[in-house]
């Protein structure tokens, strides 16, 4: 059941605001002319293949890593020229886990808290173990966590100087289930706060959790909005068919008028395309005469993120 996405206010003041951010390393283009905005108290998921340039866009947005052209502010201040501002008001939450791991989790936040030079940092850090539900492990060394604990142990530092955006590089890569849902249960409470929230992730079911999503690909922007807008707007018709062999199914249906993508799923094939007619006329006569049978499903974003892969190029031309 795809879970509830919480609607963030419309008229919210802008966060984050870029226009025309391109960025090369040598001669690859890494972010190509991109354009966004992020109000405030909005989660906003980046998705894209590995390499796309997710996380180098993230860090343009908001003063962490400097464009090579284009303009922008984050949380009010210039992302060009004031970016030390910028810093003292971002959160950000890195893909490996950089903490001591010879320290325990209060000690690692006392450190950090040290480091932003906090006046109070025992208070801060006593926030936030409790509001991360670490309190019972705070004196458990940082190395021997699972990854669940160390998720929050990451979130709650981000936290500890109280900033008012979050960056979070595939927070939960490599976290089972209830721990992933958990620490997105948590960025809702955060972001009903007022904080906005930049993420990247490869998981469908964090994706539809955003209240808008932006799907970059070797450094261009392909397509953003809500789930349900990016849906809509790539007019994809999905069908599942079922029965028979459904492997060499698939295979012949490669390239059939109508036929996009396909994709099996356990013991069901599951086809796209645009064409709506003649997609169905295609499965229609594959399946005649077989034992296998075809129903309309409805198209999910996995589907949409397929079919954007599928048309994107690599930063050299080649297709993906």
């Amino acid at each position: 059941m795809t879970p509830p996405a919480v609607t963030a206010t419309p008229a919210a003041p802008l966060s984050v605001d870029v226009r025309g951010l391109n960025k090369s390393f040598g001669a690859k283009r890494v972010v190509s002319d991109l354009s966004m905005q992020v109000r405030r108290g909005e989660i906003f998921g980046f998705l894209g293949p590995n390499g796309s340039g997710k996380t180098t866009t993230i860090r343009m947005m908001c003063g962490l890593l400097t464009p090579d052209s284009g303009s922008g502010t984050c949380l009010g201040h210039d992302i060009l020229k004031e970016q030390a501002q910028i810093k003292r008001r971002v959160g950000y939450m890195t893909q490996r886990f950089s903490f001591w791991e010879d320290l325990s989790i209060r000690e690692n936040l006392d450190f950090i808290a040290r480091l932003y030079e906090m006046r109070d940092r025992r208070r801060a850090v006593e926030t936030a173990l409790e509001g991360l539900g670490l309190q019972t492990r705070a004196s458990q060394l940082a190395g021997s966590l699972s990854g669940g604990w160390k998720q929050r142990l990451a979130l709650a530092a981000c936290m500890l100087h109280e900033p008012e955006l979050l960056l979070l590089d595939e927070p939960t890569a490599g976290v089972d289930p209830k721990a992933r849902r958990e620490f997105w249960d948590e960025l809702h409470r955060l972001a009903a706060r007022g904080i906005s929230v930049l993420v990247s992730t490869h998981y469908m079911d964090e994706a539809e959790r955003c209240h808008k999503l932006a799907y970059i690909s070797y450094g261009r922007l392909m397509a953003h909005g809500s789930a349900a807008e990016i849906i809509a707007e790539q007019g994809l018709n999905t069908w599942v068919l079922t029965g028979g062999d459904i492997a060499a199914l698939g295979a012949a249906l490669h390239g059939r008028p109508g036929v996009e993508q396909t994709a099996v799923f356990g013991a069901a094939l599951h086809v796209a395309g645009r064409d709506a007619a003649a997609l169905e006329a295609t499965l229609k006569s594959a399946i005649a005469g077989t034992p296998c049978r075809m129903t309309r499903a409805e198209v999910g974003l996995e589907d949409v993120f397929i079919h954007l892969m599928s048309r994107s190029t690599d930063n050299y031309g080649t297709p993906s």
